[in-house]
């Protein structure tokens, strides 16, 4: 395909594989899969989860800042949106939605502040107190559960222009419009003169402030963009796929896995977040699968977590070594050697 942009910085090739998303997406996905546990087990949390990672990507694989806790900005954004929507009288989802990131964003900003004294792995010990305050802070005070003593609250239903969506194909479509236009701006930014400055900065950030990029004001942007997809990534998670509200659910074990999404991905690459995201969800499901029908379940269920574990642990490794930029450079490598042999074939 030609490199040459048609639209913005968009080229043929990205346009033609931007359409046949959308029509997987939106046109084969609904009339193919039928099954309500695609969408709610498999489809929506991956979604959910890749956007989380989307926010990730941008603030430790453009902006090279090594940060752990993106389940407690998830948690914001999921309570945040709860809130708003239990307190403001006929407030739109998306609008909600929003005002939820917005939220997120805020503590994104604040606990992105070290980022100006302290780098590397004391960053990431740093960024991890947002995890533990922003799930004490839900579980210490009742106001944001609505004082339900049963420490589960159930989400409301999606409402968009007074329907309500609430089966697993209209859920699933709700997130993939959200998704969709996040995605693309997450792309917009990564190209542009804002992926620049995260990548200045990333790579030497002495350097980059001697061009005149402001240290602060980069920083401060990647973490807040962050934790704004993570806060709507949390919303999305909890009334979608939860279909509940529980600090518990907001974990560091998630935040871990977010994080390991962006890794075996590819670091600084958005499509990374996806295929993490996908390797992460479905591989647990491969193993299950294996136990049970081969093995016929002989295998003990805590046997099969801790291989998959250890799969993860190694693969974490090798890629780190080998191939930094994760399964997004490993699926570019073979998409290239198929089009080579075609191109030799004519």
């Amino acid at each position: 395909m030609s490199s040459k942009t048609i639209f913005m910085d968009y080229t043929k090739s990205d346009i033609i594989n931007f359409a046949l998303v959308m029509v997987v997406a939106l046109v084969v996905i609904p009339f193919t899969v039928h099954s309500g546990y695609w969408y709610s087990s498999i489809l929506i949390p991956w979604l959910c989860l890749a956007l989380a990672a989307i926010g990730q990507q941008i603030v430790m694989g453009y902006a090279g800042q090594l940060a752990l806790g993106a389940a407690g900005f998830m948690a914001a954004g999921a309570f945040a949106c709860f809130n708003l929507i239990l307190r403001v009288p006929d407030i739109p989802f998306f609008v909600a939605l929003v005002f939820s990131g917005l939220i997120a964003a805020a503590f994104g900003v604040l606990f992105g502040l070290p980022s100006l004294r302290v780098r590397g792995i004391y960053l990431m010990v740093a960024t991890l107190a947002s995890q533990f305050f922003i799930v004490w802070m839900i579980d210490k005070f009742g106001w944001f559960k609505n004082y339900d003593t049963s420490g589960i609250i159930t989400a409301q239903d999606i409402v968009i222009m007074g329907k309500s969506f609430t089966s697993p194909l209209e859920m699933y479509l709700v997130i993939v419009v959200v998704v969709t236009v996040l995605t693309l701006l997450a792309i917009n930014m990564a190209r542009g003169s804002t992926g620049r400055n995260w990548m200045a900065v990333r790579d030497m950030d002495i350097a980059a402030e001697s061009m005149g990029i402001s240290l602060l004001r980069t920083k401060l942007q990647a973490f807040a963009i962050c934790a704004f997809y993570c806060g709507v990534a949390g919303a999305l998670f909890a009334f979608t796929y939860l279909k509940s509200l529980e600090p518990v659910a907001f974990d560091i074990k998630l935040s871990f896995k977010i994080l390991f999404m962006v890794i075996l991905g590819g670091l600084g690459t958005i499509n990374g977040a996806f295929i993490g995201a996908a390797f992460i969800l479905l591989f647990p499901v491969l193993l299950n699968s294996v136990g049970n029908n081969i093995f016929h379940g002989a295998i003990d269920a805590t046997i099969i977590s801790s291989i998959e574990q250890v799969v993860f642990g190694v693969l974490i490794i090798v890629f780190m070594i080998y191939e930094p930029l994760g399964m997004a450079k490993l699926w570019e490598n073979i998409k290239k050697k198929i089009q080579s042999y075609f191109a030799y074939k004519d």
